[in-house]
């Protein structure tokens, strides 16, 4: 069964989703004449299970890596979504960082995640209060909070970067910089870019836990099986996306 709602112009531009056998994905063929003309719908995105939600991530990442991307129809996505409502499958957190578009590097389209931006990708109660908004109200079925590599949040708070409102954000991430032990020697400063890397995914999976100490709403849905909250890094130097246990 194809893991989106309608492919027009060709049957075979399935093939162009990858399939999953024995839980292991295959590497996609692109075919010209495949089209995404409408998001997600009510209807599709009630069938979606989060380890489905993961997956489609997975699988979009693959196609963004080897450079068969979806093709999208995004005007008629556009007026879809706009005047029929929304329907997300995910939800990501995510920095601001140029080089880590969760749309691209994940190869969604319109009306497909809801996605929260800020620097250092970390969470405080607006944004927990809008996943609320995005998995009980709108149906989201996975949240994932995505790091990257080279982080310049990272390396602020590595070096305890003092400036303007930049400094209370610095120290939202300051307790990742602590927990992390010392990598690829002791210099634990934005220079060693192992070390920030390594702080760069400790923040992702301590905002993780954030999310669920936090958020009374979110840990029952997690509890009952409704969603799934995980972390992931995005590698900005080959754009490949590593889902975190």
């Amino acid at each position: 069964m194809s893991l989106f709602p309608v492919l027009k112009k060709s049957a075979v531009a399935l093939a162009m989703l990858g399939t999953v056998s024995a839980g292991v994905m295959l590497a996609p063929v692109a075919y010209a004449d495949a089209v995404v003309s409408i998001p997600m719908t009510k209807d599709s995105q009630s069938k979606v299970t989060p380890d489905e939600a993961i997956q489609r991530l997975k699988e979009g990442n693959a196609r963004f890596l080897s450079g068969t991307m979806l093709k999208r129809d995004l005007i008629s996505q556009t007026k879809t979504a706009g005047s029929q409502g929304q329907f997300p499958f995910v939800s990501i957190v995510s920095c601001i960082d140029s080089r880590s578009d969760p749309a691209l590097v994940f190869d969604q389209g319109i009306g497909d995640m809801f996605t929260a931006r800020v620097a250092g990708n970390i969470v405080n109660e607006d944004i927990l209060g809008s996943l609320e908004y995005a998995s009980k109200v709108a149906g989201s079925k996975a949240i994932v909070v995505v790091g990257h590599t080279h982080c310049g949040a990272v390396k602020g708070a590595c070096d305890n970067v003092k400036m303007g409102n930049l400094t209370a954000l610095i120290e939202k991430i300051a307790p990742a910089v602590k927990a992390t032990p010392n990598v690829h020697g002791d210099d634990r400063s934005s220079k060693n870019h192992h070390f920030v890397d390594a702080a760069a995914e400790t923040n992702v999976r301590m905002t993780v836990k954030t999310i669920l100490d936090k958020s009374p709403v979110l840990k029952e849905m997690v509890d009952k099986g409704q969603i799934k909250v995980i972390g992931a890094m995005h590698d900005v130097e080959t754009g490949k996306v590593d889902f975190l246990n």
